[in-house]
């Protein structure tokens, strides 16, 4: 069941530290948000538990959020490495949580 959908302006991710910022602010991750991928992933795995206090998006528990990558092709093409983490990093969410039992939590969707 999908719960909900997030777009995030490629355009505005030019490097490690727009990545961050700009994943904050689109999912409101907490003032201690370590700007990294390890603390990028913890914040993503919590998404169905606001309890956790990781982010101010939430879907309910055994749904999946849809991760929309907007203007997402020249991104690819000029900042792989960064696409990647993206790409990679929801799959390690996914990953941590079926080894927990839990269900994946987010797909990803691209628009030019």
């Amino acid at each position: 069941m999908i719960a909900a959908k997030v777009s995030v302006n490629c355009e505005k991710i030019s490097d490690w530290r727009s990545f961050h910022e700009v994943f904050a602010d689109v999912f409101g991750f907490p003032t201690f948000y370590g700007k990294n991928m390890d603390a990028w992933i913890d914040c993503m795995t919590y998404l169905d538990d606001p309890a956790a206090g990781m982010s101010t998006i939430h879907c309910k528990p055994g749904s999946v959020l849809v991760l929309e990558l907007l203007n997402v092709k020249l991104f690819r093409q000029r900042y792989a490495e960064l696409y990647e983490a993206i790409v990679d990093g929801i799959a390690f969410v996914n990953r941590r949580r079926l080894e927990t039992g839990d269900g994946a939590l987010l797909s990803i969707s691209f628009r030019s």
